[in-house]
């Protein structure tokens, strides 16, 4: 089913779809943003990202229209996909779930992706491959796209993860949990392969939440970031890779990741230089 939104937007109009998954045994709600006018011939990149039911909120399709009649970025796709009822179940690692059992079908949430959700879009756009594709979410959205991308890195170029939830660990705090072993995104990057071509944005605030595990005076939220971002280092990555932005005053919510997204979308899809 297809229905096509208002937009207050003259550059993008939004269409919203739902796709059954055979995965997840329900339907997914998404919102396709469309450049309405492509001054290119080359083929559009793809942006996927979770929690796409925030993103009008922002509101997204401003932000999208401002940044393509300014020249700030080229024309995109961009897929916001809805969460459903069991989000903390099928957005995580894939690998394993956490501590409390979140992230068991995030295995199912990765075959959405790959055999349902890009088919689907492939076939409905009549568009067989996009210049290249990237992802972004918020939060456990955030973690769910970091975790995608990195384990299929030849499908990606960016990944933007805002407020995400890298404390995700395979231990509670008090069943003997340690930072440098149990943080399951962290374990990952630990053990991979550096991918030359991934770009990583990771946005935090500083008023994210107020735990601090580790009494160092610098919340959990932005130590668990900023700790990944070491771990890619070690890997081979470098400040060209990497563009880690710390909002002052910036929350766990949609005010601030709407404030934040403009950096991503100039950060990953300006205009290459003449």
């Amino acid at each position: 089913m297809l229905i096509q939104k208002n937009s207050a937007a003259t550059s993008v109009v939004i269409d919203q779809l739902t796709v059954y998954s055979e995965y997840l045994e329900r339907e997914v709600i998404i919102d396709v943003y469309l450049p309405v006018h492509v001054n290119t011939p080359a083929q559009p990149s793809l942006l996927l990202i979770n929690d796409g039911q925030d993103l009008p909120k922002m509101p997204f399709d401003r932000i999208l229209t401002d940044l393509m009649e300014s020249n700030q970025i080229e024309p995109l796709v961009c897929v916001g996909i809805h969460c459903g009822a069991e989000r903390k179940l099928e957005y995580g690692t894939a690998f394993s779930a956490n501590f409390e059992g979140w992230g068991s079908k995030a295995g199912m949430y990765n075959k959405f992706v790959f055999d349902e959700l890009l088919p689907f879009i492939r076939k409905t756009y009549n568009t067989p491959s996009f210049k290249d594709k990237s992802f972004a979410g918020f939060s456990l959205g955030g973690l769910c796209a970091l975790d995608i991308a990195w384990n299929h890195a030849n499908e990606f170029k960016h990944i933007g993860v805002f407020s995400g939830s890298l404390w995700w660990r395979r231990k509670g705090y008090d069943d003997g949990y340690d930072d440098e072993k149990d943080r399951l995104m962290h374990l990952q990057i630990l053990k991979g392969t550096f991918y030359p071509w991934l770009r990583f944005f990771f946005e935090c605030g500083t008023q994210d939440e107020q735990e601090d595990r580790n009494n160092n005076g610098v919340i959990d939220s932005i130590d668990d970031t900023l700790d990944l971002i070491w771990e890619l280092k070690n890997k081979g990555y470098t400040d060209a890779h990497i563009n880690y932005l710390e909002v002052v005053g910036g929350r766990h919510d949609v005010p601030t990741w709407g404030s934040a997204f403009p950096e991503f979308l100039k950060w990953a899809f300006k205009y290459p230089e003449e």
